[in-house]
């Protein structure tokens, strides 16, 4: 066996039903489940019409690379949203199957374990497939607190010279999970000196960048901000997004890679070998989606709602805020966020994700702690009672 299979831990659910396994919810209250981020919005009837009307597609096996036409939709999608120079569908454009799997693979593709010190630099709280992706390629995850205290940002400063010097691969992620906190232009500026300095690629990951609440002010996304600082063809930079969220669609387990069309390449060759093409049916439901930007603005404005009615319930002793983007409430408990969650689930059978379960005790700290995640996914009416709930249990501690 792989002996790096040793060195995972358990995924955050595994350790919630574990902490809930010995807890009776109080059976007087209907269950509300706002601890995992499944989208729960309808997926658009014309994604759904696309796929059944090309499931002629599944006898035949598809290209690793994906079709001409979804290739040209997602480059045309990317020019038309970042205010992009024209992007090479045929060279910096991959069609992937999910975030998920294109963030794991990725890491296969770029570490190079013959040095046993290789490094993958990570935020902290984080998505756990980053920490999985760098232990199976032979490297060690180096995690970045974000704190409440410096506003979430990235302590890329912080990080010692001898660290990056042994770094192949960033991962970022804007809008953050947990926090929904989008990386400004400066930030990015300064992880692209890093990566030019120390010859790492970042891997950006932008799953939420179209749920956000400003129509007018849409996130900021990596190759956006590689174009605004001149850097032609993106160099280092691979960037992976999905119609999970964006589209209400996460069972197409349909994205896109974008970005260098050096990595991209050897990126390829990894996914021809790993098996991981996209069905022709899925491709021509996915490219519908990648062409429509009517559903995603109603999609957002369903989001909009939610926090618009919930976050005036958040009161002492809680903390949040609005996030700039995603579905989440990242907030802020006066008890450990462990015996928080637990005792919620006990008295008002709501659950909730404790924030330490996101992230590893790193310099000193755990980021997550004393923090929950609620994801706003569930119908209005069920986000609105699950909120009312928590602040009611919050205000008897």
């Amino acid at each position: 066996m792989n002996p790096n299979l040793e060195k995972l831990q358990p995924y955050p659910f595994e350790k919630l039903r574990a902490l809930f396994a010995q807890v009776t919810p109080n059976p007087a209250l209907a269950p509300v489940s706002l601890s995992i981020g499944e989208p729960k919005h309808a997926t658009p009837e014309l994604v759904k019409r696309a796929l059944t009307e090309h499931l002629g597609g599944l006898s035949a096996y598809p290209a690793t690379k994906g079709s001409a036409s979804l290739r040209a939709a997602i480059a045309a999608w990317l020019e038309r949203r970042y205010r992009l120079p024209a992007i090479d569908p045929e060279t910096e454009v991959l069609p992937v199957n999910g975030s998920r799997e294109a963030l794991f693979a990725i890491a296969q593709t770029v570490v190079d374990a013959r040095d046993p010190r290789a490094i993958v630099v990570c935020p902290n709280p984080f998505y756990q497939i980053y920490e999985g992706a760098a232990l199976l390629a032979g490297a060690t995850p180096y995690f970045v607190n974000q704190v409440r205290a410096r506003g979430f940002a990235l302590d890329l400063d912080a990080v010692p010279d001898e660290v990056w010097r042994h770094t192949q691969l960033l991962y970022a992620c804007s809008p953050a999970n947990p926090t929904g906190r989008v990386m400004p232009l400066d930030e990015w500026r300064r992880v692209f000196e890093l990566a030019d300095r120390w010859g790492f690629v970042v891997a950006s990951d932008e799953c939420y960048s179209e749920l956000y609440f400003d129509e007018a002010r849409p996130p900021l996304g990596a190759l956006e901000a590689a174009a605004r600082l001149g850097r032609a063809g993106f160099p280092r930079l691979v960037v992976l997004s999905s119609l999970s969220k964006r589209s209400n669609a996460p069972g197409m387990r349909s994205g896109f890679a974008a970005g260098s069309a050096e990595i991209l390449r050897k990126f390829l060759l990894y996914r021809t070998y790993h098996g991981s093409a996209m069905s022709l049916a899925v491709q021509a439901a996915s490219e519908a989606a990648w062409r429509d930007e009517a559903h995603v603005a109603e999609n957002r404005a369903l989001y909009r709602r939610k926090f618009d009615a919930a976050l005036p319930l958040v009161a002492a002793p809680l903390e949040t805020a609005r996030p700039d983007g995603g579905f989440y409430l990242w907030i802020r408990t006066p008890i450990a966020d462990d015996a928080f969650a637990r005792d919620l689930y006990r008295d008002y059978n709501v659950t909730v994700l404790p924030g330490s379960y996101l992230a590893r005790d790193a310099h000193g700290e755990n980021p997550g702690r004393n923090h929950v995640r609620v994801a706003l996914v569930a119908p209005f009416e069920e986000c609105v009672e699950g909120i009312e709930r928590i602040r009611r249990f919050a205000e008897q501690l």
